[in-house]
C-alpha cells in the first residue's frame, strides 16, 4: 500500500548544507525570565563566545567552541546579555557576544568567521549550526535594543527570544529573514542547461546561483520567479524546494529552489549582476569538479548554492 511520504528521500537534504547540523533542544514552550539564571546554575552549562563576528575557540587538540560561565566572565560577558540557545546531552549551552576590542591571547584562544570554519571543516556539525544560532541570536538583540513604537530601551526577555518595552510594553521578537536561492533550468533544447550569475563582489571567477529575500505578501515561488526576471530576465513556470539552510549573516534562511524557465534570452540587471549565462551540464560538472578550462568556480561545498546545482548536474 502507498503512502503519503513514500519516495522522498531518506535523507533529509537540508542537512547537508553547512550551519544545519545544530542538535540543540530548544524547549521554546518552557522558556521564562529566569531561564537564563536557572541554566547558568547549572554544573553543565557552557557558552559559545563571539568577539563581534569571529568565534571564539580554545587552542586544544580539536577545536573547543565552549567555555564556562567564569571563563567567559573572565573576558568580560556580562550576565544580562547572555542568551539561552537550549539544551544538549551535556547540559545547557548559552551563548554572549564581546566586543570587537575584548582583549584575547591568541597563544590559548583562536578567532575565526563562521564561514571560515564552515568551509574548513574541522568543526563538530553540532557545535557549528549552534553558533549560527548564536550568531543571529545575540545580533538581534544588540541591534534591537530600542522599542521600535516608542523609542525607549528594551529589556530581554525569554532568555533573549523576546524584548519588552517597559514604557510602552511592545513586545518585540527576533526576525528570520527568508531569502530564495534557485538553480533556472532550460529544457527545452537537446540538452538541459543551468543559469549561474556572479556578482562583483564574488571572488574571481565564481558564479552561483540567483537569490534573493522573500517580500511581504509572497510565496516561495513567486519569489523565486520574481527574483530570477528581476535579475535575468527568465520568465519561470513550475518551481521545486529542494532544500534549506541556516545563514547567520546575520538572520536568513536561505531556500533553495528548482525553477523551470520558460524564456532563455538573458536581460541581466547590471546593478545586481557583473555576468549571468546558461551552463549546460558538463560544463556545470567540471565547475563542481574544479577542471574547468576557463577557471570558473562555484561556492563551496558548505553553500546551499552548491547543493542545487550538483543536484541537477548529477541527473537527480
Amino acid at each position: 500500500m502507498a503512502h503519503f511520504f513514500d519516495g522522498l528521500p531518506t535523507e533529509e537534504r537540508s542537512t547537508l548544507h553547512g550551519f544545519s547540523g545544530n542538535r540543540i533542544d530548544r524547549r521554546s514552550e518552557n522558556r521564562d525570565d529566569d531561564s537564563v539564571p536557572v541554566a547558568l546554575a547549572d554544573p553543565g552549562a557552557r557558552l559559545y563566545l563571539l568577539r563581534d563576528d569571529l568565534a571564539m575557540m580554545k587552542h586544544e587538540s580539536a577545536v573547543n567552541p565552549l567555555f564556562t560561565l567564569a571563563e567567559a566572565e573572565a573576558f568580560g560577558a556580562a550576565r544580562d546579555a547572555i542568551v539561552l540557545l537550549g539544551w544538549s546531552d551535556d547540559g545547557p549551552r548559552l551563548a554572549a557576544t564581546l566586543p570587537a576590542e575584548t582583549p584575547v591571547d591568541e597563544d590559548r584562544i583562536q578567532l575565526a568567521d563562521l564561514r571560515s570554519l564552515a568551509v574548513a571543516g574541522e568543526m563538530a556539525a553540532d557545535d557549528l549550526g549552534a553558533l549560527a544560532q548564536a550568531r543571529s541570536l545575540c545580533y538581534w538583540n544588540i541591534r534591537h535594543r530600542y522599542c521600535g513604537v516608542c523609542g525607549e530601551e528594551t529589556v530581554m526577555k525569554a532568555g533573549g527570544y523576546r524584548r519588552e518595552c517597559p514604557s510602552c510594553g511592545a513586545p518585540h521578537f527576533p526576525r528570520t529573514d527568508p531569502v530564495v536561492i534557485m538553480l533556472a533550468i532550460d529544457t527545452s533544447g537537446s540538452e538541459e542547461r543551468c543559469l549561474l550569475g556572479r556578482q562583483e563582489r564574488f571572488p574571481e571567477g565564481m558564479y552561483s546561483c540567483l537569490a534573493g529575500f522573500v517580500e511581504p505578501g509572497e510565496t516561495i515561488e513567486d519569489a523565486v520567479r520574481r527574483e530570477t526576471a528581476e535579475e535575468a530576465g527568465i520568465a519561470l513556470g513550475r518551481v521545486s524546494y529542494h532544500s534549506s539552510q541556516p545563514w547567520p549573516f546575520p538572520c536568513s534562511l536561505m531556500i533553495g529552489c528548482h525553477g523551470e524557465a520558460l524564456t532563455t534570452d538573458i536581460t541581466r540587471d547590471e546593478v545586481e549582476l557583473e555576468d549571468a549565462r546558461w551552463f549546460p551540464r558538463d560544463e556545470a560538472r567540471s565547475i563542481l569538479a574544479g577542471t574547468h578550462p576557463g577557471g570558473i568556480q562555484c561556492p563551496p561545498t558548505i553553500a546551499i548554492a552548491h547543493k542545487l546545482i550538483r543536484f541537477w548536474a548529477e541527473g537527480h
